[in-house]
């Protein structure tokens, strides 16, 4: 293990530690169960200083099972949009490994405001040596797969395998790369990180990510995903995204990528369709493409079963 130092809990880990110990006395039975559920899941948390940036990361299943999977969340997301994913493959004796990208849920904030690619890269490389991991397979969704080919690009021999959902070759150019950071910026940061009402929110994602109806504890988890997520980060990560350096990085780490590779996209996905997606894929020669259908781009919590399933197909195809 390498010389980072353990960090304290953050902040932000403890007032939503104490919002969930209020609810437990919550007059509502579902109140409760999901607080008694996330409370839980919270046994497993841990922190650690990454480049002078105090990370969280939840920790569970197996250290001697089957094998370990790291899971790398998306764009204005959190470690819970995986909370399905992790039982799932807990059960099957897999360790799991998901942690909040800094300035994302538990993690601390950078109060430089650094959130390029490459230092959110950085991050995950100094996660995986505190881990002292030698071999395992990366998960990622929308924005993570960035991160998770950077790596694979750096230490080749370390990923086992990749999954990426809802991620494939975005049009990028002068016009777009200019116009749609505005347009995603505004919308997230000064529309809806300004509700203070769910539904609103979950309105927007149902008729434009989602094509399927999500359990409603999903939905507060994923609404409190966007009060813990730094502005910040949704400026930047968005200028990169969108930017003509960053579409052809991407298609040189896919031509170069060594490890087998799932690409898996969302049949009504508008943001990264599956054809999309399939060019992507194409690109690699270990690559594999799968379109699932009546899926948007909230795949994680969507079809969680179908997610996990993913996976572990994945990954056992691979081991044998």
């Amino acid at each position: 293990m390498s010389e980072l130092s353990h960090g304290p809990e953050t902040r932000k880990f403890r007032r939503y530690r104490a919002k969930l110990q209020s609810l437990k006395s919550s007059p509502h039975r579902t109140e409760q169960l999901q607080a008694n559920y996330l409370l839980d899941l919270a046994r497993m948390s841990r922190f650690v200083e990454l480049n002078g940036v105090v990370h969280h990361y939840h920790d569970s299943g197996p250290h001697d099972g089957r094998g370990t999977v790291l899971l790398i969340h998306g764009w204005d997301c959190w470690w819970l949009w995986w909370h399905h994913v992790i039982r799932a493959l807990n059960r099957e004796g897999y360790r799991t490994i998901a942690y909040d990208l800094r300035g994302h849920g538990w993690s601390e904030r950078d109060t430089g405001g650094n959130y390029s690619t490459d230092v959110l890269t950085d991050d995950f490389t100094q996660l995986v040596d505190y881990l002292d991991l030698e071999a395992f397979h990366v998960a990622a969704f929308s924005y993570g797969p960035l991160i998770a080919l950077q790596y694979a690009h750096r230490c080749p021999g370390k990923v086992q395998s990749m999954v990426l959902f809802n991620f494939g070759l975005s049009e990028s150019g002068l016009v777009v790369g200019q116009i749609a950071p505005a347009i995603i910026t505004f919308t997230f940061n000064s529309v809806l990180r300004q509700v203070g009402w769910w539904l609103p929110v979950y309105m927007f994602a149902r008729l434009v990510l989602s094509r399927n109806t999500v359990l409603k504890s999903d939905i507060l988890m994923a609404f409190d995903s966007l009060g813990l997520c730094d502005p910040k980060a949704i400026e930047q990560t968005t200028r990169e995204i969108a930017s003509v350096r960053v579409a052809v990085e991407v298609r040189r780490l896919v031509r170069e990528l060594e490890a087998p590779a799932l690409f898996a996209a969302g049949e009504g996905d508008p943001i990264m369709t599956c054809e999309n997606t399939r060019k992507l894929a194409d690109l690699s020669a270990s690559a594999r493409f799968c379109c699932v259908p009546d899926c948007g781009h909230l795949m994680t919590i969507e079809l969680p079963e179908t997610a996990s399933q993913l996976i572990l197909d994945h990954v056992s195809r691979v081991a044998s």
